[in-house]
This record gives C-alpha cells, structure tokens and sequence, in this order.
C-alpha cells in the first residue's frame, strides 16, 4: 500500500561534500516539463528559456542536445512576471542565480 503521508526530508547545512555529490553549483542549465501553468515574480536574477521544438525529434532528446531542441528563446530578469504554459517542455540556462515568487494552476 502507498504511503498516505509522503515525507519532507530537510537537510540542514549540508556538508561542502553534499553540496559536490548533488552538484548545485553546477545546474547552470536544465530542462523542465510544466504539469501546470506556473506563474512566477523573477525577484532577481537573469535567464534564457528555451521551449522545445515541435519539430525536434526523440533521438534528440539526449542531455547533451539540449540546444538542438529548440530553434527559439525567452530572456527574463529580475522584475519580470513570467507564464509557463501547462505542458511546455523547455531548457532553463540560468545566468545569474534566480530567487522567485511562484504559483501553480492547475485547471
């Protein structure tokens, strides 16, 4: 039977070693899949979307392909209210380190 109760596992100040092993200094870029519509309040910081193209094809979807998926990007800053579509596939390439407000819609 599944848990009913999913837990929340804080870990507070990890080690230097954690920080290596889950390399967060090093997620500079990565790709996201939007269950729902998230709006967001950009508090600071600088990014570049990049939404998937519809015409990319399965065998490029490999990590290392990330920019041959698309063929268009989305720039946004600090100050910024930003909607994510429900659905979209995109690449997030995060040039300054992002702090942001944030909801979820899920109709």
């Amino acid at each position: 039977m599944a848990d009913q109760n999913p837990r929340i596992i804080v870990e507070k100040n990890p080690s230097q070693d954690r920080l290596d092993e889950l390399k967060f200094k090093s997620w500079p870029k990565y790709h996201l899949k939007y269950e729902a519509e998230e709006i967001c309040y950009i508090v600071k910081g600088k990014v570049k979307v990049y939404p998937k193209s519809s015409s990319s094809t399965a065998a490029s979807s490999s990590s290392s392909s990330l920019d041959a998926q698309v063929d268009w990007s989305v720039e946004f800053g600090a100050g910024d209210i930003v909607t994510f579509p429900k659905g979209l596939s995109c690449t997030w390439d995060v040039s300054l380190s992002v702090d942001k407000h944030y909801i979820f819609r899920h109709n």
